[in-house]
């Protein structure tokens, strides 16, 4: 396992450079860090699910001022935004949703007040994904697709990896994520486990379950953290990388 821990500490030294992350290389936090915004990476990451060549156009297509705009103009100016599993409604109602949160807290603040009471990501999480339908209390299958629902137990419980994605831009700070975060601990930080991850970290040893789910997300965030307890997230982009670019 040591040669391991050495061989992704090379990977993540060598990929923590802003070229890692481009036109050529695209990925969601492309867009995101061009505006150094909680709401708007918020959107990225929500939306970031399928091709990514189709993830990135559709971000380009959208106005990000609107999340300061009424209802109205939203609705107006997105009415013919869909994306996959998302039609127009679907898109109108997560800024909605997003500009009426603005106006009541920050969502560091809001993940926060669930993370605090026992240092609990997904506690911050549910805390969030709650809010969010207390606040626009808008139904659809594509919705409820985008920003997902709190389970009653962790046992088949999805990995959440958009979320879990967008808490690694927000708290780590490095020349790939923006750390504009400083409430929640990277240390705490949970795996953004997708396929290519997922498929990586069973080749290499690393994660032992056999299914996609929260489970395999918190036993490969512990294995992680014996690399590194302080920052055991900031192998994520180079696991994906590895798996991406099939060099495993």
């Amino acid at each position: 396992m040591e040669t391991i821990k050495k061989m992704l500490d090379n990977e993540v030294k060598e990929r923590n450079i802003e070229s890692e992350i481009s036109l050529e290389k695209p990925d969601p936090l492309l867009i995101a860090s061009r505006y150094n915004d909680e709401s708007i990476s918020l959107v990225c990451a929500l939306f970031a699910y399928g091709n990514v060549k189709a993830i990135i156009k559709f971000l380009e297509s959208l106005d990000f001022s609107l999340l300061d705009s009424s209802d109205e103009t939203i609705k107006k100016r997105l009415s013919s935004h869909y994306y996959r599993f998302q039609n127009s409604n679907d898109v109108i109602s997560l800024f909605i949703a997003l500009k009426r949160l603005k106006e009541v807290d920050s969502i560091e603040n809001i993940v926060y007040e669930g993370y605090k009471r026992d240092n609990s990501l997904l506690d911050g999480l549910w805390n969030l994904i709650s809010t969010l339908k207390e606040i626009y209390p808008y139904e659809s299958r594509g919705y409820k697709f985008l920003i997902g629902s709190v389970p009653k137990k962790l046992s088949g419980v999805g990995t959440y990896k958009r979320y879990l994605m967008f808490f690694r831009w927000m708290v780590r700070d490095d020349n790939l994520d923006m750390g504009l975060w400083s409430k929640i601990d990277k240390k705490d930080l949970l795996m953004p486990l997708d396929t290519h991850t997922f498929k990586v970290s069973q080749k290499l040893g690393l994660l032992r379950r056999k299914t996609y789910d929260m489970r395999a997300v918190l036993e490969l965030t512990d294995t992680l953290k014996s690399f590194d307890s302080h920052d055991p997230i900031k192998y994520d982009f180079a696991l994906y990388r590895l798996g991406q670019e099939k060099i495993i």
